[in-house]
């Protein structure tokens, strides 16, 4: 069903794309990168022995310099990728895009000419110096980090070619994954009427009411991706061969010590989630059982595990979802209640279905303006307004960081702390919608929603990291075909999913269209998902617990996921996440979910 929804407005950033407002910022981003790189050239002559207030001066004007340089950045690349993202045939956003991300190349060697320099002065200089001067202190733990992770770096040469390669080499395969994808469309006739639909338009079927529909959605999407999919197994090899070449010469352990860092947690904390994981899925199992009896089989294909259950004749209008959306984030608090209505009010959400645009959802800071942005392809499915909850409560989060006062830097936000908003938000309306229901149909609508999502972010999410550690360990030895990643999807699936599914039905193209796959600076973006479902759950806990009184932490809390690892800010709450049983309560939550969900 093709549903009226807006497109997002950007000319608060920059009137367009041709405006001498975004020529001049293109033009100062320049001059900036010109002034840093002469900068540094002298202040990284200084050394541990270098005198402390001097070499404190010498740091925090470092790092006054990248917040500045990095609020351009991250104003510039946002409203480029406002038109990329939502139309892959505009050259001249494409042309923009490109020339963008060849000046933002020595930005990249100059970060990292500063993670090295910092690696040489070491903990002990930094924080003497650090206590002599304020911009300093307030980014220790960021100055911190670069001293830690200049272990893992190459040679200053190399790792300027490195920077500079990646254009031509990962970088390029992932657009072209982008647009391939963005692009692809199938005739398919719905409703009775034929029609070309986008592949997110598609793949969004798979919550069609109707078990023929969806069927034939996933025999065509299949057929689609079949023609394409030699392009896209380059894609996949060239980001793969990359990322594994450039770990190797950085000495990391293996492919997902990068992810772990990036993470700002441990192994021990990703074993423990991991294990607490795999010991739900019978749990998993046991609603895909039920599903598939309460649909008439004995075991579920793929097409059936977003089918709707319960009453499904609900179709919002987007102005219902924002509604009540506005509504629900009002008892949770006022603030953010008010934010989501700003949000909706300036134009801030594209949320139309259309071709050359990207599948899914993302929310993307806007710093000049101290905005977000937020992509999502809205259908009337409560599992859309859900996905808008989501990406709303990535741009709470921040907004709490705007209003924190903190810097670029501080914002530097990990993965897993990055889900811990958008997952506390989505509850929030789904726990409303639960409230509202008034027949076991209408409930069974609801539940069957909070556990498709959960069984995307845990059982979905564990098969994907299956797939992309098993990729990087065959990749090492030789390229792989496209008949090699199918195999390996079919089998992480099998792997997951278990007795749930019927194994003739699987979904072996799964690895085509997700983006996550094709970041030669982001792999393994699977896991963090997890993490923050369960951590969300965990806190929504607790704000049960609590009320109101929990909010303020909360705010807190988000507002400071830039400065510290994941274990200290879960201390804050009383939480140990380097444990099993955290991880495995917050299932337990998801579990009696599950049990409600097999009574009805």
């Amino acid at each position: 069903m093709t549903i009226s929804a807006p497109r997002w407005d950007m000319t608060n950033v920059y009137p367009s794309l041709e405006s001498k407002e975004f020529k001049n910022a293109i033009k100062k981003y320049k001059s900036m990168l010109d002034e840093m790189e002469a900068f540094f050239k002298k202040a990284s002559k200084a050394n541990s022995k270098t005198d402390p207030k001097k070499l404190g001066k010498l740091l925090g004007e470092s790092v006054d310099r990248f917040n500045a340089l990095f609020e351009l950045s991250n104003t510039i690349d946002p409203f480029i990728n406002s038109f990329v993202t939502t139309d892959s045939r505009d050259k001249d956003a494409m042309r923009a895009l490109s020339e963008f991300e060849q000046m933002s190349v020595q930005a990249s060697i100059l970060n990292t000419k500063f993670q090295a320099w910092a690696g040489k002065l070491g903990k002990a200089a930094v924080k003497k110096a650090a206590k002599t001067n304020a911009s300093a202190k307030a980014h220790e733990f960021t100055l911190n980090e670069s001293v830690d992770q200049s272990k893992y770096m190459m040679s200053e040469a190399e790792e300027i070619l490195a920077a500079e390669l990646t254009l031509s080499g990962g970088n390029a395969f992932g657009k072209l994954q982008g647009t391939l994808t963005s692009q692809l469309s199938v005739d398919f006739e719905l409703d009775g009427k034929t029609e070309k639909l986008p592949m997110p338009a598609l793949i969004n079927l798979r919550s069609h009411p109707d078990e023929g529909t969806r069927r034939r959605g996933y025999e065509a999407e299949n057929i689609a991706w079949e023609g394409v999919k030699e392009t896209l197994v380059a894609c996949m090899n060239g980001v793969k061969g990359e990322t594994l070449t450039l770990d190797k010469k950085r000495g990391r352990e293996d492919a997902i010590h990068a992810s772990i860092d990036v993470c700002r947690m441990d192994r021990k904390t990703l074993n423990a989630m991991l294990d607490a994981m795999k010991d739900s899925f019978p749990m998993f199992q046991k609603y895909f059982k039920h599903k598939a009896k309460l649909i008439g089989k004995e075991k579920l294909a793929w097409w059936d595990i977003s089918a709707p259950m319960g009453k499904t004749d609900k179709v919002y209008s987007f102005e219902e979802a924002r509604d009540f959306i506005v509504s629900n984030f009002n008892k949770f608090s006022p603030e953010l209640g008010a934010f989501a209505k700003r949000a909706f009010d300036n134009n801030w959400i594209d949320a139309e279905q259309r071709d050359g645009k990207r599948g899914g959802a993302f929310c993307m800071g806007v710093a000049g303006v101290k905005e977000s942005r937020i992509l999502s392809n809205f259908d009337g499915s409560f599992d859309q307004v859900s996905t808008l909850a989501h990406e709303l409560g990535h741009a709470f989060h921040n907004e709490c960081s705007y209003q924190a006062g903190k810097t670029e830097l501080q914002q530097a936000t990990p993965m897993t702390l990055a889900e811990t908003a958008s997952i506390m938000c989505e509850t929030i309306v789904t726990e409303a919608v639960l409230k509202q229901v008034t027949n076991p149909q209408e409930e069974l609508a609801v539940l069957e929603a909070q556990m498709n999502n959960a069984t995307g972010v845990i059982v979905d999410i564990y098969s994907r990291y299956l797939f992309e550690k098993e990729v990087f360990e065959r990749r090492e030895k030789s390229e792989l075909s496209a008949d090699d990643l199918n195999d390996i999807m079919e089998r992480a699936q099998k792997a997951t999913y278990g007795e749930g599914l019927d194994e003739r039905y699987l979904q072996k193209f799964m690895w085509t269209w997700k983006p996550h796959y094709y970041s030669s600076s982001l792999s393994f973006y699977n896991y963090p998902y997890a993490f923050g479902l369960l951590f969300a759950t965990g806190l929504y806990a607790i704000y049960q617990k609590r009320g109101a009184d929990f909010v303020p932490d909360y705010k807190n809390l988000l507002a400071s996921t830039g400065e510290n690892r994941a274990a200290e800010l879960a201390d804050r709450f009383g939480i140990n996440i380097r444990t099993k049983k955290f991880w495995a309560d917050s299932l337990a939550i998801i579990g009696k979910r599950v049990e409600r969900y097999c009574e009805i």
